[in-house]
Order: structure tokens, then C-alpha cells, then sequence
């Protein structure tokens, strides 16, 4: 966010929506991820209180540390980087964390629950396509960056990095599955009642 040449299309819905209607990004940053846990709970078609808690607790440490990090990033001074630079960074930004999604689906102890979307979609209804999943993942905050665009007539945050999470997240989660620590396995957690 701070490097100003996108970001993941979640963030990018969320900074559209502080344009919008002005509360801070961390704070829209756990409703969406309270919104994505009940959805979880939906799509799984049963209650999973332990999963529900553990995403509720993951997302509430994760909005809280991304206004810490676009604080520390302003004040490193990001954002008075050369443009090719700020985009160098959000493409090894983007790419990292997809690295990091694909260990932490597969290790499946706690997660985002935006990421626990895909993982669900991916297994109980793509047969496990991870590209499919997050493609799918992205329709809700586009939706949302259309609807703020007609009341604020901007977009905030949506940029080359954006247009590289759209396209690559998917690839890079994939192929970090079969290169990156292949032994460790999927431990995707499903219990149908």
C-alpha cells in the first residue's frame, strides 16, 4: 500500500472503502476477514467453532500489524522511492507473500480466513486448482472497488502490483506447492456432518 503501485486486491477493496466511508484500513481489514470466516463457515456447511476462532483471532493480529507496517514502511520512506523501484518491490512483495500462503495452507494450523477461502474452494469444489480459487476469491473485492468507485469517482491502490496479484497469485501459490518444501503436504482439514 504504501509503495503506491498496488497491492493485493483484499487490501486494495480496503483502502477503497476508508476512501469511501473513512474507517481506518486495519479495522476494514477484520471486517472483511470476520465476513470471509462466516463464509467459511457456509461453504464448509457446517459450524466450525475452532476454525471460526482461529481465523477470527489470525485476522485480528494480521489487521492490526498492517497499520503498524504501513506506518514503518511511511517512515522508511517508501513511498519517495523511484517508481521502478516501489513496483520492484510490490511484484517481490506479492510474490513473497504467495510463498509464504502456499506454506502456511499446507501446514493449515492457522489462517487468514480470506486464505481459508481458497483453500475450501480449491478442495471442495476446483478440484484443487489454486489459480481457479483465487481467481474466484477476487470477484468480491472487485465488486467492492466498483461500488466505492461510483461514490468516491476514484480507484486507490489498484496498480501494476494489483494486476500482478490478480494474475500470479494462483501460479505462484501452485508452484511454490511443487518447489518450495514439496514434502510438505496439503493438511487440509474438512469434517463433513
Amino acid at each position: 500500500m504504501t509503495s503506491n503501485v498496488g497491492s493485493g486486491i483484499w487490501t486494495a477493496a480496503a483502502v477503497n472503502l476508508h476512501a469511501a466511508f473513512g474507517p481506518d484500513v486495519g479495522i476494514l481489514l477484520f471486517i472483511i476477514g470476520l465476513i470471509n470466516a462466516l463464509t467459511n463457515q457456509v461453504l464448509i456447511r457446517h459450524i466450525d467453532l475452532p476454525r471460526f476462532g482461529g481465523e477470527i483471532v489470525y485476522v485480528l493480529v494480521f489487521s492490526y500489524f498492517i497499520d503498524i507496517f504501513i506506518k514503518g514502511f511511511t517512515w522508511l520512506g517508501v513511498p519517495a522511492l523511484p517508481w521502478f523501484v516501489r513496483m520492484l518491490l510490490s511484484i517481490l512483495g506479492v510474490s513473497a507473500f504467495c510463498i509464504a500462503i502456499s506454506m502456511y495452507q499446507r501446514a493449515n494450523i492457522f489462517m487468514h480466513p480470506n486464505d481459508d477461502t481458497t483453500n475450501i474452494l480449491r478442495f471442495m469444489y476446483l478440484k484443487e486448482n489454486a489459480t481457479a480459487s483465487q481467481l474466484i476469491d477476487f470477484v468480491p473485492p472487485i465488486i467492492v472497488i466498483l461500488i466505492t468507485f461510483v461514490i468516491t469517482h476514484r480507484v486507490l491502490a489498484v496498480n501494476i502490483g494489483t494486476l500482478y496479484s490478480i494474475l500470479m497469485n494462483g501460479v505462484i501459490i501452485a508452484a511454490a506447492d511443487q518447489y518450495i518444501f514439496p514434502k510438505l503436504v496439503h493438511n487440509f482439514k474438512f469434517n463433513s456432518r
